[in-house]
């Protein structure tokens, strides 16, 4: 019997659930409601995953709506349950884990799956106490909607609620609850579960599931001895290696890349401890937990890789043969480097590949970080820059760009071979392609810092602004450019950490 049942009344929202992910049966997740958070109020909500989901936007200003998604009221059609899965965490393997503060309440007729994340304890809480916290949970509904419109694979959030009721973490917090939503929350860490306990017939049903809903294509393979479980961890390598590139592109850090934090379809997922660069830093750490750099920036790539081999040692069983497995990894290494080269000559206005151009690309980045040059800005501010250059014949001050940088020399003498490939382009046509690339407003922890101090005070106008900018993060926005500014100095002593 389905606990949810305890519910009266439930919420109808007018959307047609499926719950696929509960008819593999109960070795897979525990059925059970979430917690009420009592006196729940509205912190931020997002119209346009609304939309996405098939909702009326205006139907979130309703009390039945905030009750639904703080854990207050059943929604009709879902299934409430939480997940199982084990996983590797900060290179050790930590056994079972699971969804210890997220409930999977159903995917939506649009295919998206919906869970309610700080929603209480579940079995698989272990330690913790199932909830979320005010400022995490902002953090992360302002991320994902961040990480959506800079282009990037991501689960996207619907809204936060908050309440008064205490939370214990390093000090006494107030609880929140995040509602997000993914095609599939599905991790690398659901396929190790099954394969370190042996239990391949689940693990077969998990494979089969995935491959099924999201990955058809590889039944119609001849590669790999014709070997669909190869073939999944082939795409799964692709995808990985593009949100990689993504991420490296734009300077973005996740923090916290264990394998039950990796997603099966190469989105980003479980944002915690992360961070947009400030000041260029290719070995900057921004999980203040992660006390031997794991997951500094520049390793990013390397770990996706090494989550990938533990994925692919989970897959072993129903691949087969280890060559086979080891085959189907070679793609990362090639599409990591060839997505994130793609990704950076867009960064500089080049339409096309030319030889000298990863030279052009390195030596910059070499510049950035001996200077500390602020990443998002510099890139901006050198996209400003070639557009003034396409509507003017007489040359453009350099001013704006040059003065990020201390050693100028090594700057100019570079400025001058990248303005020589330009001409090979158009300065027209690479303004275009630069201004739609590199983005005025990312996430810096110091405006999400702002905007949880005010929430903290019940004034969630800084939670609405970032959220109408970091929407359409390459819009200029005019009147809001202290969003685009260089950080405080206060903002390089603030600390995350993977407790929330």
């Amino acid at each position: 019997m389905n606990m949810v049942e305890d519910f009266a009344p439930e919420v109808e929202l007018g959307l047609n659930w499926r719950n696929s992910f509960a008819a593999l049966g109960t070795d897979f997740y525990t059925l059970l409601p979430p917690r009420p958070l009592s006196a729940p109020y509205w912190v931020g909500r997002s119209a346009s995953v609304a939309r996405e989901l098939g909702l009326d936007p205006s139907w979130l200003e309703s009390q039945d709506a905030l009750e639904a998604f703080s854990g207050n009221q059943a929604i009709a059609g879902t299934q409430p349950l939480a997940s199982v899965y084990s996983g590797h965490q900060f290179g050790v393997w930590a056994g079972q884990l699971g969804d210890g503060r997220a409930l999977l309440l159903g995917e939506t007729a649009s295919g998206y799956e919906v869970q309610l994340k700080g929603s209480g304890l579940t079995p698989y809480s272990r330690m913790g106490d199932g909830r979320a916290v005010l400022r995490s949970s902002i953090r992360e509904f302002l991320c994902s909607e961040a990480m959506h419109g800079l282009g990037i694979p991501t689960s996207r959030a619907l809204c936060v609620t908050g309440s008064d009721a205490p939370v214990r973490r390093e000090e006494v917090e107030t609880a929140a609850v995040v509602t997000r939503t993914a095609p599939s929350f599905i991790r690398f860490g659901h396929f190790e579960h099954f394969s370190a306990r042996e239990q391949y017939a689940q693990l077969k049903t998990l494979a089969d599931y995935v491959i099924d809903r999201f990955y058809p294509a590889c039944r119609e393979t001849d590669k790999f001895a014709g070997t669909p479980y190869a073939a999944l961890l082939e795409m799964v390598s692709e995808r990985t290696a593009r949100m990689l590139a993504q991420w490296q592109a734009v300077g973005f850090c996740h923090g916290v890349m264990n394998t039950d934090n990796m997603s099966i379809l190469g989105l980003t997922i479980d944002y915690g401890p992360f961070q947009f660069l400030d000041a260029f830093n290719p070995a900057h750490i921004c999980n203040h937990s992660d006390h031997q750099g794991r997951y500094a920036y520049n390793k990013q790539p390397n770990i996706a890789y090494w989550n990938l081999f533990c994925l692919g040692q989970a897959l072993l069983p129903l691949i087969g043969e280890q060559e086979l497995a080891l085959a189907a990894l070679e793609s990362y290494k090639t599409v990591f480097p060839a997505e994130l080269g793609a990704r950076m000559r867009a960064k500089l206005g080049l339409t096309d590949e030319q030889p000298g151009d990863m030279e052009l690309i390195e030596s910059i980045f070499k510049l950035l970080a001996k200077d500390n040059v602020d990443y998002t800005i510099f890139w901006r501010r050198l996209s400003h820059w070639v557009g003034g250059r396409a509507m003017s014949d007489a040359p453009v001050p350099d001013d704006s760009v040059r003065d990020l940088f201390l050693d100028r020399p090594a700057f100019d003498t570079w400025l001058l071979q990248y303005s020589e490939r330009l001409a090979k382009v158009g300065y027209g046509l690479a303004a275009d392609l630069m201004l739609k690339t590199n983005p005025k407003f990312v996430l810096r922890n110091h405006l999400g810092e702002q905007a949880i101090r005010q929430a903290k005070l019940k004034d969630f106008s800084g939670v609405h602004t970032l959220l109408n900018l970091l929407e359409t993060p390459f819009d200029e926005h005019p009147g809001f450019d202290s969003y685009a500014d260089f950080p405080p100095d206060w903002a390089s002593t603030i600390e995350i950490s993977c407790s929330s």
